[in-house]
């Protein structure tokens, strides 16, 4: 019986520790890819990761999880060797900021204000609380509009777009290699997320792509938060995709159409390939109907 007890027990330490293990060091790998000049792309789990490296060193754009940190550390310094000296993050969640607990102890962080405003507190999601970063990983460096960062010959230009995916979304431009890290103001192929609670709104999401297309190089390469490597193209592609789902459900609803006969009516056919398993086309749905039947 003792022998038992003892084997069960081990079976379920093992269990614990390998749960524990699983969560803690992900077998997720953290793929390179080259954009142009001396910028990277770098996905992993989470929102993707731009990188740019060279004689200054290292300046990454959001950071992924926290659990990621090991992971993400390999890649840039098998990129380059030297020092992460900055860490800007293009709004607060945590696929995009979990790892700035581990990476703020050795580079400064910069953000949006209202960046540092939500990882400072908690954040109320429905019923979920989500705990506020620790201060390590709190931006120290904050701005309103618009912040330049000189670094490995880039005059990268940090600027705030309001009212879109979040209230504090940041897009990052560099001139020089000609390359845009939108954050989550781009969801590549895909449905976006508009974070109400956290700021967001359609119109506002739709009027920031628009930005960008009107007053970026038209042939600039193009990091989403998450989706592939893009292009402009794809800017454009998700702008449009917005404005007509969202005249399409607006239509409806003047129609008095309820939430539920919409859904069960879905989207154009020509949509279909932005269904994705984080937005499927329900939840587009539920977001444009939330935005417009006020």
């Amino acid at each position: 019986m003792r022998k038992s007890l003892l084997g069960a027990t081990s079976a379920l330490l093992l269990a614990a520790n390998t749960a524990v293990a699983t969560q803690t060091q992900p077998d997720v790998e953290v793929k390179t890819i080259p954009v142009a000049g001396s910028v990277y792309m770098l996905e992993g789990q989470g929102g993707n990761i731009g990188a740019c490296v060279g004689d200054d060193g290292i300046l990454i754009i959001d950071d992924q999880y926290e659990r990621m940190a090991d992971a993400v550390r390999a890649a840039l310094t098998a990129l380059n060797p030297g020092p992460l000296k900055f860490v800007l993050n293009t709004h607060y969640h945590g696929d995009h900021v979990g790892g700035n607990e581990i990476f703020g102890n050795e580079a400064t962080i910069i953000a949006h204000e209202n960046v540092r405003n939500r990882v400072t507190v908690p954040q109320q999601r429905g019923e979920r609380t989500v705990e506020p970063l620790d201060p390590a990983g709190w931006p120290v460096v904050t701005f309103q509009d618009k912040v330049k960062v000189h670094f490995n010959g880039e005059d990268i230009q940090f600027i705030h777009l309001p009212a879109g995916h979040t209230d504090g979304d940041g897009i990052v431009f560099f001139p020089k290699s000609n390359v845009i890290h939108m954050g989550d103001l781009l969801f590549s192929g895909r449905y976006p997320r508009v974070d109400v609670e956290g700021g967001g709104s359609v119109d506002g999401y739709l009027k920031n792509l628009e930005w960008v297309m009107f007053n970026l190089p038209k042939d600039a390469k193009v990091i989403p938060g998450h989706g592939p490597l893009s292009t402009m193209d794809d800017v454009h592609a998700a702008r449009d995709m917005i404005k007509e789902t969202s005249e399409y459900v607006k239509k409806l609803i003047a129609g008095k159409k309820t939430l539920e006969e919409i859904k069960k009516a879905g989207l154009p056919e020509k949509f279909k390939p932005f269904d994705w398993q984080f937005i499927t086309t329900d939840r587009w749905i539920e977001t444009l109907y939330t935005a417009y039947s006020k």
